[in-house]
């Protein structure tokens, strides 16, 4: 185990390198940067591969620098991005042959625009995070454990920058294999068996709509290239609704939306620490990115049809889930049903067909990926010592974890859209966007606000104040230490991340601009 000293020394080496590789790109502009945020991964896997499994300091490390240079090359894309156009940028062609048709071939286009941009950030930042968190908590498996998250990683960035519908099924849907692995080998419990399957089944029986409606398209129009579908098909009244429901399917189980939640909280409660944060950080976004990416672009008129039933579950889904959170007992699971709450809302705000709207769900999405991942990490904080996560076991933290209850008041002030937090922000923008098109829903979406302020803040007051636990209470909270400097250095992104987002928010809404100008255009 690492020393505070020498831990310090390899987060400063870590970081050191991240440097150099940003400068290398910024100086001989590469070209090739999406391949290389998928690939690079891979071929960390399979140096990885090569080392013994009770090496595990030396995967762990390795694990920890390939996410980090990863991530430093995201940053890359941010800064080089050309906020002023609305079409992909950083193209590249991938050639593939057809099985069937080995005498030709056919090129995978890859690409990155404004909507697209903050995912992958958003991505390479939380694999980081979720390695560097793990240091001293697994103990079995740790080669698989790293591999299973640099998988992920490259499946993840696969998702957001291809312009091919069928590969694009291919990656989310793959998705699931890595995460399926991480609750069932490093779960917490025996239910893990029950929710690894229900996470694979749930989400796969969506998919398989989505699947046959993907193969109606290129059976119609001859290609699987989002971008030709996108400027040629013209599918009548009728198509554009079947196909509607079929891609509806399988985004709204990722959401989720209801009823087809009842994975998510089961796999959050089950899965470690780090399997958590990506689930709410990033595979929950798979959703929302799908509606942006496919559904609104290529059915605009089923997407004015369907917009009374999307409307419909959403305001359900934030009110009965912020209800069900208040009533819960397990700490994860609370956090569980917020998430499926916040992302409800992100749904609103795709369905208000206006810039406003669409940026703030956008935006939300990007908050909530910070906000949900941190309140999970605290949650892992305190569950590494006292091995519960029953909230009756926890009271008065304050005395024992001080820094622990201010970070903890900070993401819990950030979950109720405090001014200032990226919550804010998103939710204000969403609302503001809904007003334009049904006040009815606006006022009911706003409930999500009130009610989140009720479980957030008692769930705080519960598990931070009040009277500490004594040792006939089975938790020996006396003997308890703050935050360690790793556990710091986790929270520490996401803080400046969420409060970046909520006071100066410009620097991520410019680039979104000219994609979501373009996403409206191509509604109407």
């Amino acid at each position: 185990m690492f020393t505070y000293i020498n831990f310090s020394k390899l987060f400063l080496r870590v970081f050191l390198a991240f440097g150099v590789c940003l400068l290398f790109h910024l100086v001989l502009n590469v070209n090739f940067i999406l391949s290389f945020l998928i690939f690079f991964p891979l071929g960390g896997c399979l140096l990885i591969s090569l080392i013994s499994s009770e090496n595990k300091t030396l995967l762990k490390t390795i694990g920890l620098i390939i996410s980090g240079i990863v991530f430093v090359f995201s940053l890359a894309l941010w800064v080089n991005f050309n906020k002023s156009i609305s079409k992909f940028q950083y193209v590249e062609s991938i050639d593939y042959w057809f099985p069937w048709d080995s005498t030709s071939s056919t090129p995978i286009l890859l690409g990155v625009d404004g909507i697209s941009l903050f995912f992958i950030i958003l991505t390479t930042l939380l694999i980081f995070l979720c390695l560097l968190s793990s240091w001293d908590n697994i103990k079995s498996h740790c080669k698989e454990y790293v591999l299973c998250f640099l998988v992920l990683e490259s499946l993840l960035i696969g998702v957001f920058t291809i312009l091919d519908l069928l590969v694009f099924y291919v990656l989310f849907e793959s998705t699931l294999i890595p995460m399926f692995i991480m609750i069932l080998i490093w779960g917490s419990r025996e239910r893990k068996i029950r929710a690894a399957t229900m996470l694979f089944l749930y989400t796969l029986f969506g998919s398989v709509f989505m699947l046959a409606g993907i193969l109606y398209i290129y059976w119609v129009v001859g290609t699987t290239d989002y971008q030709i579908i996108v400027a040629s098909a013209a599918f009548s009244s009728f198509e554009q609704r079947i196909l509607w429901l079929a891609f509806f399917l399988s985004f709204a189980t990722k959401v989720p939306m209801l009823p087809v939640h009842i994975w998510l909280p089961e796999a959050h409660v089950e899965a470690p620490t780090a399997g958590s944060v990506i689930l709410a950080g990033i595979l929950l976004k798979l959703g929302s990115y799908g509606f942006l990416r496919f559904s609104l672009p290529l059915f605009p008129e089923a997407n004015f049809y369907f917009t009374p039933l999307v409307y419909t579950i959403s305001i359900l889904g934030v009110i009965y889930t912020s209800l069900t959170a208040i009533r819960q007992t397990d700490f994860k699971r609370i956090i569980a049903y917020t998430s499926v709450a916040h992302m409800n809302i992100v749904m609103i705000g795709i369905y208000s067909f206006n810039i406003i709207g669409l940026e703030g769900s956008i935006i939300q999405s990007i908050s909530h990926g910070f906000v949900s991942s941190a309140l999970f990490l605290i949650i892992g904080v305190v569950y590494d010592r006292f091995h519960t996560r029953l909230v009756k076991y926890y009271s008065g933290l304050v005395h024992i974890m001080p820094l622990y209850a201010i970070i903890f008041l900070f993401f819990t002030l950030a979950n109720i859209a405090m001014p200032g937090t990226s919550s804010f922000v998103g939710e204000f923008l969403i609302l503001t966007g809904s007003l334009k098109e049904n006040t009815t829903v606006t006022f009911l979406g706003a409930t999500g606000m009130i009610l989140g302020g009720a479980y957030s803040l008692w769930l705080f007051n519960r598990v931070v104040y009040g009277n500490l636990k004594t040792d006939e209470d089975h938790l020996h909270l006396k003997y308890s230490y703050d935050l360690t400097k790793r556990e710091f250095y986790v929270f520490f992104p996401l803080i400046v991340g969420t409060l970046l987002l909520g006071i100066y928010p410009k620097i991520f809404l410019d680039p979104l601009d000219a994609s979501v100008l373009n996403l409206i255009f191509q509604l109407k």
